[in-house]
């Protein structure tokens, strides 16, 4: 018994009272798998028989450490025993036992993501469906959607509301689809991972013999996470627990961040309704972090109505309070955060791998990763690719490779059938294979398709052209106008932006968050390069590029670095000091989420997941303004910061005057903003005059420049703040040479570079 006396009083508490059912409340920090792992220890310790005993999690590394850590604290081969491990991998288990009575063999194929997406793609190409309309991608997550509310292929088609939804996204056939997928995975004796969930609830449904004899298996059912389960899981879960009640589960309601994923936050709110007689332990003492964040994190959470109250405390030392870093552009928060990250470690002499940098989307990486490298920090992106490794970053750069140098075989390859037109595999290694009888480039084989010699089809040849006049076109405007018209020109003609927003899944989301931020970085360059009389040419930024790109930030075998991810992806995760940026309306708050109460209040939660991922050190960052889609938009600080008692962090003057509203700050309240994707080079201004450059947007209003001199204090409104060195030359040539606060000494041209004088 010796190991209760690793617990606190709460947890020991947790631990200890195994009958009947029982609800762990379990703040962050507060030791939920200690808790989860102890009082299956000490059912073992008396005498419950491990194969009596279920414990389901949501990853296998979840799984495999709690069993190590049973092993150590009771017995190795009894840990071993146990039905412990994920919900896909233990009812795959039943399912292959029981696989006859659902028409299965027992060995059964499991289809991964890919496989699933693979046989739909097939489906979608025999009913001869458009696969711009029914991408495999989007009808794959509305399956999966249905399967997780147990709806199958049968029901599917007979339920009017799904069958509407369909309608209303034109879609109106994915009931064919998902009859025929049905269909085929049965034929080929094969289950996708929500069947697993989906034909467990059949068995158990359909074979009440069946449902008795694991009914009486399992003399105890834990969970963990139990805040992250869907329907599916749900109702296996109660089904198991319905003839003994020993079950607990373990979760906090604060942390219910994956609706998208079909998480249902009402399963751990109504449990205690569920199971009559059920015990409830709070795990309030935070471990974690210090007092001031975990006091931070209670004021924000509170706002939230649908919760089970707890109140979480800390008995660490105070620490300091939260730091606010407001910048003027997202340029200046990724140099600022870069910057306060060099001088802690300096300062206090740690290592690169207790900083982490939060944000609410993959695509805001890119000022953070530039950044970094530009002062040589080491990073790594958790959980995905570094922004220019990402596939659809790699695409665009490669269609404006090919603009510089049309006989880059390998942007030839990546580009010429994306968006698809017709060119497959076959007309290409064609095209290779004249190149190499004829020793020329690909692309000179393209430019004259239309020669006899070559043996194209007709159709062939005519995609072949419609490919060369596209880049063509692009390659002879390179030297004449500025980047970013080039890469929006090329961006709108190829149809990338309109496969991009066609996608309306959240990767799909994603992606064009991502080429968004490629544009975004793009227009930054060139209107900097225009300010500064520097070459604002394609030429010029894909060579920046490469030089940035090439530069390897995590050597193989690194393991001090900064980490990046998303707030999603932190879960779990802790951080001596953690810098969560982009905190701004419409952004975090996602625009999407916080026009419904239930989007808000996730997006709340998933604000107090990432505040409480800090140990030590909490920083929040919101810049002014942002690019997007090209164009300068003012930002406002999110209503999150202003729900932080004041106590608890150092507020800049704006928040402080905006006031707080119930529940945050009372702005208006407007539909989510729709990003345009058209793009339209007759629409396009030339970024030649002052006016195309910087928008005021009421808010900025520069200087003449004829009242500008040497020794004045001006703010520029992308580098902020800084002082007039010297000027210099007449006229439409007149320069000033600026000494900027975070961007150094800048020489720019006065018809172009607005600055406004402060003092």
């Amino acid at each position: 018994m010796d190991y209760l006396k690793n617990l606190n009083e709460e947890q020991k508490n947790a631990v200890i009272n195994t009958k009947g059912p029982s609800l762990v409340i379990a703040g962050a920090g507060s030791g939920k798998t200690r808790v989860l792992t102890y009082r299956i220890a000490h059912l073992l310790n008396n005498g419950v028989k491990a194969h009596r005993i279920l414990a389901l999690t949501f990853t296998n590394k979840a799984a495999r450490e709690m069993k190590a850590r049973i092993g150590e604290l009771v017995d190795p081969q009894a840990a071993s025993s146990l039905w412990m491990g994920t919900f896909h991998s233990i009812f795959s288990r039943i399912l292959r036992y029981e696989a006859e009575a659902l028409g299965y063999s027992s060995n059964f194929t499991i289809y991964d993501t890919q496989d699933s997406r693979n046989l739909i793609k097939g489906i979608i190409k025999e009913l001869k469906l458009d696969d711009k309309t029914y991408r495999p991608n989007e009808v794959q997550a509305r399956i999966s959607m249905a399967k997780n509310n147990l709806v199958t292929a049968d029901a599917y088609q007979y339920k009017a509301s799904i069958r509407s939804a369909d309608e209303a996204m034109k879609k109106p056939r994915i009931h064919e689809i998902y009859k025929y997928y049905a269909a085929r995975c049965k034929k080929a004796d094969a289950m996708d991972f929500d069947d697993l969930l989906l034909y467990t609830n059949i068995l158990f449904r359909d074979h009440p013999e069946l449902l008795t004899k694991y009914q009486s298996k399992f003399d105890f059912v834990l969970v963990d996470e139990y805040q992250d389960t869907n329907y599916s899981q749900y109702l296996i879960v109660k089904k198991l627990a319905a003839e003994h009640h020993n079950i607990c589960v373990v979760g906090d309601d604060s942390q219910s961040i994956y609706s998208f994923r079909g998480a249902k936050i009402e399963n751990i709110l109504k449990f205690q309704s569920d199971y009559e007689g059920c015990k409830l332990y709070k795990l309030e003492r935070n471990y974690r972090s210090t007092p001031t964040i975990v006091n931070a994190a209670n004021s924000v959470i509170e706002k939230n109505t649908k919760q089970l109250k707890k109140v979480s405390y800390s008995e660490n030392e105070d620490g300091n309070k939260i730091k606010v870093i407001k910048t003027l552009t997202d340029k200046e928060e990724g140099f600022k955060v870069a910057q306060e990250i060099h001088d802690i470690r300096s300062s206090e002499n740690i290592e690169y791998k207790d900083f982490a940098i939060l944000y609410r989307t993959n695509s805001q990486s890119r000022a953070f990763e530039e950044s970094l490298r530009k002062i040589n920090i080491p990073y790594k992106v958790y959980g995905g690719l570094s922004f220019y490794q990402r596939k659809e970053i790699k695409d665009m750069l490669a269609y404006l490779r090919l603009l510089t140098n049309p006989n880059d075989e390998e942007a030839i390859k990546r580009v010429i059938n994306y968006p698809k037109r017709g060119i497959g595999a076959t007309t290409v290694e064609k095209v290779k294979q004249y190149a190499l009888m004829y020793e020329k480039s690909m692309w000179d084989i393209i430019s004259n398709i239309s020669t006899a010699k070559y043996d194209f089809t007709a159709g062939t040849v005519k995609k072949l052209n419609g490919f060369y006049e596209l880049i063509h076109s692009f390659a002879c405007r390179i030297d004449k106008d500025n980047a970013y018209d080039i890469t929006t020109g090329i961006a709108n003609a190829s149809g990338i932006i309109s496969e991009i927003q066609s996608d309306k899944t959240p990767e799909g989301q994603s992606r064009a968050e991502n080429i968004q931020e490629l544009l975004n970085s793009i227009k930054d360059y060139t209107q900097t390069s225009i300010e500064e009389g520097k070459d604002a040419y394609i030429r010029s930024f894909i060579e920046e590029i490469a030089l940035l790109t090439d530069q390897d930030s995590n050597k193989d075998g690194e393991i001090n670095y900064v980490t990046l991810m998303t707030t999603h992806s932190a879960k779990g995760l802790e951080f001596k000091n953690v810098f969560i940026v982009g905190v701004e309306e419409e952004l975090f708050p996602s625009s999407m989420s916080s026009n419904s109460p239930q989007g808000l209040e996730e997006e709340r939660r998933l604000f107090y997941v990432a505040i409480t991922r800090a140990e030590k050190n909490l920083f929040l960052s919101y810049t002014k303004s942002r690019f997007k889609w090209g164009n300068i938009v003012q930002c406002k600080p999110s209503r999150f910061i202003s729900e932080i008692d004041k106590k608890y962090i150092d507020l800049p003057r704006e928040v402080e005057e905006r006031g707080q509203a119930v529940g945050g700050f009372n702005y208006k309240k407007r539909p989510a903003s729709k990003p345009s994707f058209e793009i339209n080079n007759r629409r396009l201004k030339p970024l030649n005059t002052i006016d195309s450059i910087t928008k005021d947007n009421g808010i900025f209003t520069p200087d003449s420049p004829n009242n500008l001199k040497a020794g004045q204090t001006v703010e520029h409104q992308r580098f902020g703040r800084g002082e007039i060195v010297k000027l210099e030359g007449n006229n439409m040539d007149k320069k000033a040479k600026v000494m900027f606060e975070n961007f150094g000494e800048k020489q720019l041209l006065l018809k172009f570079a607005k600055l406004k004088i402060i003092k």
